[in-house]
């Protein structure tokens, strides 16, 4: 779930430079079948994350895991993790649907989609008989409120992650980046203290001055 959010929100880049140039698809056009492989990619990541959201809130709110039962939970924490996945569902469901109203309106030749020629996609075309029945400007209307309420909803969730206990989606990554790899708490060998139970264990490897040398034992 964590990843097919990230991952899929890479397209969020496109859809803000479409808003920002008037474009449509603007990366369909030089990446070519590689665009089609990356939406395919994201929309089966989509999917993923909606049946992994629906998964954890029956373990939450229908099945009540022990370990989700416990009273530190309530309140806040509880609704907070239902209104994360809530949204995960919506912004995944809009994205597909956006997909499948977009590649109807081009299979149909609607001027302003056309162009981008994509072709179906592996989990929107599903949605398409749905869809289908619709005129093309009622589909236009769904097309493009899918595309703001999907953009809108991303700005949102960010602004609200610093509230979250979710802020970890941000911080996951440097955290992790960052990380020492040793395990904490790990002590350097100190010569000093390695030769001093080596001259206790095997006396004859003491150099011939360490006798005048302070006995660490001594100095403790």
């Amino acid at each position: 779930m964590y990843a097919g959010f990230i991952i899929i929100n890479i397209e969020v880049l496109e859809i803000v430079l479409d808003g920002l140039l008037g474009t449509h698809r603007l990366f369909a056009g030089f990446l070519g079948g590689f665009y089609t492989f990356l939406i395919n990619a994201f929309e089966i990541l989509a999917f993923l994350v909606i049946v992994a959201c629906a998964i954890f809130l029956i373990r939450r709110n229908i099945i009540r895991l022990k370990r989700f039962a416990s009273k530190d939970l309530n309140g806040w924490p509880r609704s907070d993790a239902n209104y994360i996945l809530i949204t995960e569902i919506v912004l995944m469901c809009l994205f597909l649907t956006m997909n499948a109203s977009d590649t109807l309106l081009q299979s149909r030749g609607a001027e302003h989609y056309a162009a981008a020629n994509t072709g179906n996609f592996v989990i929107s075309q599903y949605l398409q008989p749905w869809l289908d029945p619709l005129n093309n400007a009622t589909l236009g209307f769904i097309e493009r409120l899918c595309w703001w309420l999907h953009i809108a909803g991303i700005f949102t969730f960010l602004n609200y992650l610093p509230y979250s206990k979710h802020l970890h989606i941000i911080l996951a990554f440097p955290n992790a980046y960052y990380n020492k790899l040793a395990p904490m708490g790990k002590m350097e060998n100190m010569p000093a203290v390695q030769n001093e139970v080596l001259y206790a264990m095997q006396p004859e490897l003491a150099p011939a001055d360490a006798a005048l040398r302070p006995n660490l034992a001594q100095k403790m």
